[in-house]
């Protein structure tokens, strides 16, 4: 029974796992059909077709890959029309295909891509590169090449490396063309440049007029840095038309997308010399492809098959890879269990009595599971690393920099998101520290158009018949640095002639003419006329145009041709010498510090010689005027009282040290108060004038009146508009009491002029704003950056000296003898000396008072050893009193010395 048993439970058994096996077995079926859309007759669609069946033929030949199951590509033709891209694809949806391989163009993915969302087909396109083709809006669409946002970076960082700062895009008038340029529009403004000019190509045939007339209007452009963004057919016609226009020569830049590159590399030979002469000199990038073993086999592979005449390209590449992820991604489905199967779209059952027959259409139930492993594929193919990011972008993308020159294609670098420009190859920069660093950034040599290896500066003054619309402040004062010759549009001054000068040695010519902004009765407002730049009313702005902040945030600036920054200007007083100007050299403090040490360093001797010198003694009246006598004869070295003491000569030394320092200063100070010219002011720079309250004035149109009420705090009420140098000299004149001002902010080389001619006022206080004059351009003008560059030269040359002595050099006061009060000798000047004998002052008396007790107290021992009775507080007193001022016997040579001198 065990034994029957046992066997009953093996055959159940067995049983199960068969049936489990043929499952697993029968889930992977005979035959898997992925569908692919492409244009069969274009560049891309050619290669494209050969390079599909090559690749399903590897995969089936393949037993590491499907393991028994046959992959088969169903291709058809979309002719780049979106409704027949819409139509092959509604019909793959009728059968059991489970992916689409496609499509090749953008336009056409933007058609089809919601029936791939509806009916949860994956989508992998090798050639739309679209970047607004989002796995946001399209769940179900994958692109295995490379986005043409990392094409516009690459443009981008090649414009920068080159320093130009404006381009020209050519593009087809489509999602593919538009969405390009505004991937390259964004990508130009990272690095702080523009596109100021986009010229659209309608899509579909072309013609040469069309063509004709975009071109005529690119000729009157600024710019000469143009890129092309377009297909094939219209692309070489562009070149066309361009050489027959004189645009293909000097000056100008030409770059093309990676449309042109295809076209080239699967041009075997390459095209028609014609055709080639009309590219001369023009930059084009290619989809960078590592070189491996792998991709030089399918190369010899590739000419075998089509004897050479038909070239491999980057799209067949991917295209191939293509092949490869769906297998590899179907093999991944099947080892989970998945299982085709489809089922209907409950949306479209009410379509059934529809003619279209779009009920048919089936959703594939295993579309999330084979999209989640199409997103997770992991392997190498002929395009490098086939990966993707977590925004479903190929990872590690790379484009080949080509020059075309002659007959052939001249690579002078690559380009990376991983480390930008670079001579060496990407895949070799992977295993370093991105650096992407401008000083890293590299390419080799270019031979631009016109056969020329000079970089072209890359743009040109329009060829449209207009001259550049130059604004110049027609002022009412200090004509001397611009000024309108009256009735006519002449203008001359110092910052005229240093424009004129930079302009003539630019090296091309400058069409302009000076419009004057202003009536001429008072000074334009300067911050309208820089706005005016930014209107379009004018081209630039000449003149004494000040750099500040809020003015370089609409404008651009030449190099600084004059130095400028706000000083105070103020009126004077002479101070004359008067019958107490012997007591000017010293400020009242350090009078007072010093007449207390006489009196202080006086009773100090007085007690350290008290004792022992005779001249220190007698009744109190003498001692007084003895003391008072003593420290003032240090003045002149001619006291008679001789110190006796080591401690009093210490302190007479000291004290005659610092009585020579303050004898010399005050000797100097007041030398130079009879000698030289004083002038006085109250006011003492911006700090005064911004603790006070008194009017001050400003020039009319100056930024001086925004920099004080906003940037100081000082109240607009205080503020008041002069117009003229004459207008300063009277309100300064008249001061605050009479309706006048107490000061005036202006800039230096205004306040310098106005006291070339006005003697009466001074500068006072440091320069408080650290700017300069320079010509404004509407932002990123290259005309800024070239004039910079000759205001430079004028600099360097002496030019610009030479025109400021000119216009500026007046001198009709002299002030070689005169300067505004100097400050009086004040008491931290001299407080070191002070603190000096003060100590030593201080130690002395410490040390004699030391003395004077140690004698009391053996003293008042004696006395308490004499009388047992103990001695009072008075008795004490009075010994401490008679122990002070006990005459001390003098030395034997002292004695000797005093009958000597009798």
């Amino acid at each position: 029974m065990d034994v029957i048993c046992v066997f009953l439970l093996w055959l159940l058994s067995f049983g199960v796992l068969s049936n489990g096996l043929t499952a697993n077995v029968s889930s992977r079926p005979a035959v898997v059909k992925v569908g692919a859309i492409f244009t069969l007759d274009s560049t891309i669609g050619r290669v494209a077709k050969i390079a599909i069946k090559e690749a399903v033929k590897d995969v089936n030949s393949n037993s590491s890959v499907l393991r028994g199951t046959k992959l088969v590509v169903k291709i058809r033709n979309s002719n780049c029309s979106g409704f027949l891209g819409l139509v092959e694809a509604l019909q793959f949806m009728e059968t059991d295909i489970i992916a689409v391989i496609g499509p090749q163009s953008s336009v056409v993915a933007h058609t089809i891509l919601d029936v791939a969302n509806e009916l949860k087909t994956p989508f992998l396109s090798f050639a739309a590169t679209d970047p607004t083709l989002s796995s946001l809006q399209y769940p179900y669409f994958i692109r295995t090449t490379q986005s043409d946002r990392h094409q516009m970076t690459a443009i981008a960082e090649i414009v920068e490396y080159y320093g130009w700062k404006q381009v020209i895009v050519i593009f087809v008038d489509d999602d593919y063309g538009r969405n390009g340029l505004s991937a390259l529009d964004d990508a130009l403004a990272a690095k702080l440049c523009r596109v100021s000019y986009k010229a659209g190509i309608p899509p579909g045939d072309v013609h040469w007029s069309v063509i004709m007339d975009i071109l005529v209007k690119v000729v009157l452009m600024e710019s000469r840095v143009i890129i092309l963004h377009t297909y094939p057919a219209a692309g070489f016609l562009v070149f066309s038309v361009a050489q027959y226009l004189g645009m293909m020569g000097d000056g100008y830049v030409w770059m093309a997308t990676d449309w042109l590159s295809s076209v080239l590399d699967s041009s075997s030979p390459l095209l028609s010399q014609n055709v080639m002469d009309t590219m001369q000199g023009v930059l084009v990038l290619r989809q960078h492809t590592p070189d491996s073993e792998s991709k030089r086999a399918f190369s010899a592979r590739w000419n075998k098959l089509t004897g050479g005449s038909l070239g491999l390209n980057s799209y067949a590449l991917y295209a191939y890879d293509s092949v490869w992820l769906v297998a590899h991604a179907i093999d991944s489905f099947f080892n989970q269990g998945g299982v085709i199967s489809f089922s209907n779209n409950s949306k479209l059952q009410s379509l059934e009595a529809s003619k279209l027959h779009l009920e048919a259409m089936v959703i594939f139930d295993g579309g999330p599971l084979l999209m989640k492993n199409i997103l997770q594929s992991d392997f190498v193919g002929l395009t490098g690393p086939v990966k993707f990011s977590p925004d479903r972008s190929i990872v590690a993308p790379a484009y080949d920099i080509i020059n075309i020159v002659g007959t052939g294609l001249h690579q002078i670098g690559y380009w990376s998101n991983y480390s930008g420009l670079s001579t060496v190859p990407p895949e070799t920069l992977y295993s370093r520290p991105p650096n992407r660093s401008s000083a890293n950034q590299r390419l080799y040599g270019v031979i631009w158009p016109g056969k020329t290896v000079r970089k072209p500066r890359g743009w040109v003054f329009p060829y449209n018949g207009k001259r550049l619309r130059i604004g110049v402040p027609n002022r009412f004062s200090y004509k001397e640095f611009v000024s309108n010759v009256p009735g006519t549009n002449i203008f001359k001054g110092f910052c005229i002639d240093v424009f004129t000068a930079a302009v003539n040695l630019l090296p091309y010519a400058v069409p302009y003419q000076f419009i004057p902004h202003g009536d001429g009765h008072e000074n334009p407002s300067y911050n309208e006329i820089v706005n005016l730049i930014s209107t379009g009313i004018f081209d630039g702005v000449v003149g004494d145009i000040a750099i500040v902040t809020n003015r370089t945030k609409i404008v651009d600036f030449t190099q600084p041709f004059a130095a400028s920054g706000l000083v105070v200007l103020v009126p004077f007083k002479e101070l004359n010498t008067g019958a107490w100007a012997f007591l000017r050299p010293f400020s009242p403090a350090l009078w007072g510090i010093t007449a207390a040490f006489f009196l202080f360093v006086g009773i100090v001797v007085w007690v350290l010689e008290h004792r022992i010198n005779d001249e220190f003694r007698g009744p109190p009246k003498k001692q007084l005027i003895t003391v008072l006598w003593f420290r003032l004869s240090t003045l002149f070295f001619s006291h008679k009282e001789k110190p006796m003491s080591t401690l009093g000569r210490i302190v007479l030394i000291v004290w005659l040290f610092v009585v020579l320092i303050i004898n010399s200063s005050y000797t100097a100070g007041l030398t130079s108060i009879l000698t030289v010219q004083q002038l006085f002011s109250p006011i003492k720079g911006i700090e005064s004038l911004k603790d006070g309250d008194e009017p001050i004035g400003y020039q009319v149109g100056s930024f001086a009146e925004n920099y004080l009420t906003k940037e100081i705090g000082i109240p607009i009420s205080r503020l008041k508009a002069l117009g003229s140098p004459e207008e300063y000299a009277t309100a300064l004149q008249k001061g605050p009491r009479k309706g006048g001002v107490a000061a005036v902010v202006d800039e230096r080389p205004y306040i310098e002029l106005f006291l070339s001619s006005q003697c009466k006022f001074r500068i006072v206080g440091q320069e408080f704003t650290k700017s300069g004059w320079g010509f404004a351009f509407p932002r990123d003008s290259p005309l800024a950056v070239d004039l910079s560059t000759a205001i430079l030269t004028l600099s360097e040359n002496g030019d610009l000296q030479r025109i400021s002595d000119k216009w500026l050099t007046k001198s009709l006061c002299t002030t070689d003898n005169t300067e505004i009060e100097s400050n009086r000798l004040q008491l931290s000047s001299f407080w070191g000396l002070f603190l000096i004998c003060g100590i030593v002052c201080f130690l002395a008396f410490v040390i004699y008072l030391w003395q004077i007790i140690h004698k009391y107290r053996v003293a008042v021992s004696v006395e308490s050893a004499s009388d047992r009775q103990g001695i009072s507080h008075s008795r004490r007193l009075q010994t401490l009193i008679s122990l002070i001022d006990e005459k001390k016997d003098q030395s034997r040579k002292e004695r000797k010395r005093r009958k000597l001198e009798r």
